[in-house]
């Protein structure tokens, strides 16, 4: 799998607001230095696929996030409407025969399947009578969605550098839970398995998920260089 991206494409940017409009004023704002957005729950209830194609219109690249979770038959017929529609990721949050009906006919598209949400942490893991580890089920989902032929996972940033290690390069790693420095102790936030962008490239992620800091900054451009430096010297670091 080719790994030659572009660094304004390295993060995928979170359109986490209520409206099309609001999404396309953003979309604006920012696709002069990032050219990957993500479109999840809320904005696809609120635009539907007229932000899809606006985003796409532009010269940008989306990645839907809609977990794609239902019986295998409907999940291959939600995929197909997405794939000739320019849309560059999918993703998908199931067992194999899910997972099996979502790659079926992709067309370009590429299926990512999510692993463990970065909301999840070991007490939750107890919680639910699991006894092993976030890193164990990580790796046990991700080697199962490559062998299916999945195109890469949704994971944490602090698995990545174990999926590198145990499944190679050959799949892409994009990863959400992204927090600047100064921002990556924060009591109020709902992600618990986080890392700086640095660290998350370093690690093994192709892509980072960010939404809130740039979106919240009071310069988001600044912030945006300021990651894509970071981003860049992760690159560098692992030569």
């Amino acid at each position: 799998m080719s790994k030659n991206i572009p660094l304004n494409e390295r993060i995928i940017f979170a359109l986490d607001v209520s409206s099309h409009e609001e999404a396309m004023a953003l979309v604006e704002k920012l696709d002069g230095e990032i050219k990957f957005f993500k479109v999840g729950l809320q904005l696809f209830l609120a635009g539907w696929f007229q932000t899809i194609d606006a985003i796409i219109a532009r010269g940008n690249k989306v990645m839907v996030d809609l977990k794609f979770f239902d019986i295998p038959e409907t999940v291959k017929l939600a995929v197909d409407q997405l794939k000739n529609r320019g849309v560059t990721f999918a993703t998908v949050h199931g067992n194999d025969p899910i997972l099996r009906a979502a790659i079926q006919d992709k067309n370009g598209l590429k299926i990512l399947a999510v692993t463990v949400l970065t909301s999840f942490s070991e007490d939750d893991m107890r919680e639910m009578g699991m006894t092993g580890s976030i890193r164990d089920l990580v790796l046990l989902r991700s080697r199962k969605a490559l062998e299916l032929g999945c195109d890469g996972v949704v994971s944490s940033p602090l698995e990545a550098q174990p999926l590198r290690d145990e499944l190679g390069e050959n799949f892409l790693i994009v990863t959400p839970g992204i927090r600047p420095g100064a921002n990556i102790e924060n009591e109020d936030d709902d992600q618990v398995r986080i890392a700086t962008a640095k660290e998350a490239i370093i690690n093994g992620a192709d892509h980072v998920v960010i939404g809130r800091p740039i979106r919240d900054s009071s310069d988001p451009i600044a912030l945006i260089k300021e990651l894509q430096r970071d981003i860049a010297a992760g690159l560098a670091t692992k030569g």
